[in-house]
C-alpha cells in the first residue's frame, strides 16, 4: 500500500466516526506530501522526525504531529499493512506548559471600547459594530471563532432566544439558550445590518461589503485591537493573548461565577462542556486550575476526578445534556435546574452557562460613527 492510499484510507475512517478531520487530515496531507507517495513499509523514522522538526513547529505543535503520526501508523501496523512504527524517540519537553490568557472583565469593556478606533478607517473591512459583536458573543458564548465566522442568520432565533452552531471540528451541532443581554445585542447588530443593506449573504456575520468573514483577517484584526488596548503578556513572552482566549475566558469565569454562589460543579461542568461543544469533562477540568487561588480549596473538593459521580445520577440534568447536545433544549428542564437549591434563580451566573450579567457593557459602537 503507498503512503497516499493508506492517508486517504484513515481520514475516510475517522469521518465515519463522526469527525470532521479537516485540520487533522491537512497534516497527514502534508506529511505525506514531504515524504512522497512511496510504500507505507517503506517510511523511515528520520523522514517523519524531518517532518516533525518542521520550521516554526511549536513543542505543542510538534507533540500534536506526534501523536498523530503515532496513531496513523498503529492503526496500520495493527491491519499487518507494517511491521513495526517508524517513530523517532519521543521528545523531552522541559518548557512550561502553555497557560491560555485570561481577559478581566476591564480588559474586556477596553476591548470593546477601542474598536470605535481601531476599525474606524474606512480601509477596514471589518466595521467597529461587526468586531464589538464578534468579541461579546464569543465571551458571552465560548464559541470557537470559526464556528461564529460559519453562523448563519437561520442559526439565530432571537424569539427563543437560542443559537445553532453547526458542525464544529467534532463534526458534530448544538443548540444552546443565551440570556437576554446577549439576544438584545444581536438584534441590534441585525438591525444595523439590516440599515446597510448587506443582507445579501446568509451569514449573519458579515464585513463592509456584505460578505463573509475571513478567519485571518479577524484574526489580525483582533491583535491590531489588542495592541492599541495595550493588553499583553510579559515582554519576553512568545505568545500573546489571542482572540480565541475569550472562549477560555468565559469558561473561566463561569465557574468563578458558580463558585461563588454555591454551586455545585459536579452538576454545572457536565452542562459547561456540552454547551461549549467539548467532548468530555477533560476539557473542563483544566480550567478549574485557571480559577482565583481563593478558591482552591473548594476545587480540590468538588473536581469530578476526585470520585465524586453524583451528577450522573441526576435524571433531569442528564436529560437536558442529552437534548442541548443534540440540538433541542428543553426549557422546563433548564428552569427545574435552576431553581435548585443549589443555584440562585435570581442569578444568571449560576444557572446554565449562557450570557446573563458578566458585569460587561455590551453598548455597540454606533455604526454611523464608529
Amino acid at each position: 500500500m503507498n503512503l497516499d492510499d493508506a492517508i486517504e484510507r484513515y481520514i475516510g475512517r475517522k469521518r465515519s466516526e463522526g469527525l470532521s478531520y479537516r485540520c487533522t487530515g491537512w497534516y497527514l496531507r502534508a506529511f505525506g506530501k514531504r515524504v512522497g507517495n512511496v510504500s507505507l513499509g517503506s517510511v523511515t523514522a528520520r523522514e517523519v522526525l524531518a517532518f516533525l522538526d518542521s520550521p516554526k513547529s511549536s513543542p505543542d505543535t510538534w507533540r500534536s504531529k506526534y501523536r498523530l503520526l503515532r496513531a496513523f501508523f498503529e492503526f496500520w501496523l495493527a491491519r499487518g499493512e507494517i511491521g513495526a512504527l517508524p517513530l523517532p524517540a519521543k521528545r523531552i519537553d522541559r518548557q512550561q506548559p502553555f497557560v491560555p490568557y485570561i481577559f478581566s472583565h476591564s480588559e474586556i469593556r477596553t476591548l470593546l471600547k477601542e474598536t470605535r478606533t481601531s476599525q474606524n478607517a474606512d480601509r477596514c473591512s471589518i466595521d467597529a459594530i461587526t468586531l464589538a459583536t464578534v468579541l461579546i458573543f464569543i465571551y458571552a458564548t465560548g464559541a470557537l471563532v470559526g464556528e461564529v465566522i460559519r453562523l448563519l442568520i437561520q442559526d439565530v432565533d432571537l424569539k427563543k432566544s437560542s443559537i445553532t452552531i453547526r458542525r464544529n471540528r467534532y463534526n458534530r451541532s448544538r443548540t444552546i439558550p443565551i440570556g437576554p443581554d446577549l439576544r438584545n445585542v444581536l438584534e441590534r447588530y441585525f438591525v444595523s445590518r439590516r440599515r446597510q443593506d448587506s443582507t445579501e449573504d446568509g451569514h449573519f456575520f458579515v464585513s463592509r461589503e456584505g460578505k463573509a468573514l475571513y478567519s485571518p483577517t479577524v484574526q489580525a484584526t483582533f491583535a491590531r485591537l489588542r495592541r492599541l488596548s495595550g493588553i499583553r503578556r510579559r515582554e519576553d513572552a512568545s505568545c500573546q493573548p489571542r482572540m480565541y482566549d475569550l472562549r477560555h475566558t468565559f469558561a473561566v469565569h463561569r465557574i468563578t461565577g458558580w463558585i461563588k454562589h454555591g454551586a455545585e460543579l459536579n452538576r454545572m461542568l457536565p452542562a459547561l462542556s456540552v454547551y461549549m461543544g467539548l467532548t468530555g469533562l477533560g476539557t473542563t477540568e483544566k480550567y478549574l486550575a485557571l480559577t482565583p487561588e481563593r478558591f482552591r480549596p473548594q476545587l480540590l473538593k468538588l473536581s469530578p476526578k476526585r470520585g465524586n459521580k453524583r451528577w450522573r445520577d441526576d435524571p433531569e440534568l442528564m436529560r437536558f445534556l442529552s437534548l442541548l447536545s443534540t440540538g433541542v433544549p428543553d426549557r422546563n428542564v433548564n428552569e427545574r435546574l435552576v431553581s435548585r437549591k443549589t443555584l440562585s434563580p435570581n442569578d444568571h451566573e449560576t444557572a446554565l452557562p449562557h450570557a446573563g450579567r458578566n458585569n460587561v457593557r455590551t453598548d455597540l459602537p454606533n455604526p454611523k460613527t464608529g
